[in-house]
This record gives structure tokens, sequence and C-alpha cells, in this order.
């Protein structure tokens, strides 16, 4: 037996969030991305290691995973400040204290799991451009192979990023999303 719980969170309810994120992106001025991403990776092994986890946490590591291989895929190119708001919600993620610590059992990650859910929200069409980015160069590679001049592959991997970052720039534009800072 599951039971479904909704709610609504207010706008002065939101504002936790966004205040715990703006501490987390004045974090990431004194922090190397790649420790960020190294720590988010602990803290995940870790995560994975307490199973079994509740299901409301282990059905956002796979997005968690997701945002990170879109962090550091050099070929995909996030623009700056998408990395920026991705970095504070890995940072506020990592931090075991913040304002649910996360070792109160099974609620430990609910105000984690509320960051990650907004984060999805605000960079949906960031992720979709990815997914899509990802699906083209897969298929290009398997087309094309391994023995394909590298320097045309670049030209078309680039300019199917540069048409996707566009694309995701017009659709962000037009919806209306929360706005975390």
């Amino acid at each position: 037996m599951s039971l479904k719980i909704s709610f609504e969170l207010s706008d002065r309810d939101l504002q936790y969030f966004r205040d715990a994120l703006k501490h987390s992106r004045n974090a990431i001025r004194h922090a190397e991305e790649a420790e960020i991403v190294e720590a988010i990776r602990d803290v995940l092994e870790e995560i994975r290691s307490n199973e079994p986890l509740p299901d409301f946490v282990a059905h956002r590591l796979p997005e968690i995973e997701l945002f990170m291989q879109m962090l550091t895929d050099e070929e995909w190119q996030l623009p700056d400040a998408d990395r920026e708001r991705l970095l504070a919600m890995f940072i506020y993620f990592a931090d075991p204290e913040d304002i649910l610590p996360d070792d109160i059992p099974v609620i430990g990650y609910l105000d984690d799991v509320i960051v990650v859910e907004l984060i999805m929200h605000d960079l949906h069409h960031v992720r979709q451009s990815y997914e899509d980015f990802c699906a083209f160069r897969t298929n290009f590679d398997d087309e094309h192979g391994k023995a394909f001049d590298s320097a045309v592959r670049r030209d078309r991997i680039d300019r199917r990023r540069q048409e996707l970052h566009q694309r995701m720039q017009r659709r962000s534009a037009k919806r209306k999303s929360v706005k975390l800072w």
C-alpha cells in the first residue's frame, strides 16, 4: 500500500529554499567546480549505501546523476547561469546540515528533494535540450563510426549544440518558472 501526499508551497515557504540556494550560490565562489562534483559523487555513494532509501529519494537520484552528466559533459558546454544553478543545488544537496539535517530517518532528505524538484522545474528546457543533444551525438557516432573525420564531427556536434542552446533559451524565456534567485 502506498500513500500519496501532496502539498503546496506558498511563496513564503519557497523563500526558505530561495534563501538556502542563495547561500549555496555564494558558496560557489569559494569552491572549485571539480571539488563540488566530487563531493556530490561522494554524497550519492553514501546515500546509496544507506539503502533501502525512501522511494521519494531514490527516484530523484537518476535526475541528480543526469544533472552531473550535463554539467561535466565538455561537448555540451552548459551555459554559465545554468551551471551556477546546478552547482548551487549540488552544494545544498551535499550539505548534511541543511534545512532538515540529512541524518533524520525518512524525512532528512525531504528538503533536498524539494530543491531538486525546483531545479528540475527551472531547468526543464535545458534538460530536454541536453537529452536531444545526447541522442543526436549517439546517433551521429553510431551512423558514422569512429573512423569519421573528427573535425567534421566536432563541427556538426557544435552546430547542433548551438541550435539546442538557442532553443532552450527561447523556451525558457517563454516559460514562467519558479524564480529561485
